[in-house]
């Protein structure tokens, strides 16, 4: 399970990338094409043109890790837009496609005067 703190932007890119490309490739894809610092502890999400792999890069105040994820069968969904949120891509990394799923309503207390409110 990824846990990530809130302050964490995801970043996806618009193309297809070409996974033989490593670390630093990698982060300079993030420099010169996404226009972003892949030092800033985002996240830099990469497809293949097939869409059946995709890695994602981040700094972690020590270094650069890669996560690598490749599918036996199908393929991910790619976001329409350069951002999403930690949300979104747990969901594509499960092969859901949020576009056909919904989230269901439930009830939440609201907060009386006074009341320290939880953290959601």
């Amino acid at each position: 399970m990824l846990s990530l703190p809130p302050a964490v932007r995801v970043f996806v890119a618009r193309g297809a990338v070409d996974l033989r490309k490593s670390f630093d490739t990698l982060a300079t894809v993030v420099r010169e094409v996404l226009r972003e610092d892949p030092l800033s502890g985002h996240l830099f999400v990469f497809f293949n043109r097939r869409r059946d792999r995709l890695k994602v890069l981040y700094w972690d105040r020590s270094g650069y890790c890669l996560y690598y994820k490749r599918l036996e069968r199908g393929c991910f969904r790619h976001p329409d837009v350069e951002q999403i949120d930690v949300r979104e891509l747990l969901l594509v990394l499960a092969g859901v496609d949020e576009t056909t799923a919904h989230t269901r309503r439930w009830y939440v207390r609201p907060v009386t005067p006074g009341e320290i409110s939880p953290a959601r």
